[in-house]
């Protein structure tokens, strides 16, 4: 199995009820949640780790997992609301508004870390900026590196990093026991 390990969110995307107000809908989302979905709906044997919420939102996160294949049981489910992004479109560029603290999401920690016996483990985005989450997945990493391969795909969001020397030495640990690297123009 391939166990993603990062956030897992609602997109609130902007749509026009049918009276022709603007309303947004929310769509399940989140980059570590998207490559989960993904492996499941390719039929790879695939897991997902986060913290989600019990609340409605975080049901949607749930339900999405199980229909496309994914193993949640790693999950940790919580009391504490969804992480939710608010999008707004300009000339078809996407910009963020970001609701995250105290969110089962990135209220994860190292004491939250399952067994597992993944063959291997994929990291990455916005999940390994926040605290206490990212302390929790690099935990998690350098943990189960040794034993099994390791990704990471730091899908940089420079307007989420308050604290930029401490998140480039967490990615730089976690790119040094990683595996596989993936890193596109705008991580570098």
């Amino acid at each position: 199995m391939i166990l993603a390990c990062g956030e897992a969110l609602i997109d609130m995307l902007p749509r026009q009820t049918a009276a022709g107000e603007d309303a947004f809908a929310p769509y399940a989302g989140g980059a570590v949640f998207n490559t989960a979905i993904a492996l499941g709906r390719l039929g790879a044997p695939a897991g997902f780790f986060c913290g989600i919420s019990r609340d409605f939102l975080g049901q949607i996160l749930r339900d999405k997992l199980s229909e496309s294949g994914v193993n949640s049981s790693a999950c940790v489910i919580s009391d504490r609301p969804c992480t939710v992004a608010f999008v707004k479109l300009v000339d078809g560029q996407a910009t963020y508004a970001f609701y995250d603290e105290n969110t089962a999401g990135r209220m994860l920690t190292e004491a939250d870390l399952p067994a597992t016996d993944a063959q291997a483990l994929f990291f990455g985005g916005i999940s390994l900026v926040a605290e206490p989450c990212g302390s929790a997945y690099e935990a998690f990493m350098l943990r189960e590196a040794p034993t099994r391969v390791t990704m990471i795909d730091p899908n940089v969001r420079p307007g989420f990093i308050t604290d930029p020397a401490a998140y480039r030495a967490r990615i730089d640990r976690m790119l040094a026991a990683a595996d596989i690297i993936k890193l596109s123009d705008e991580d570098l």
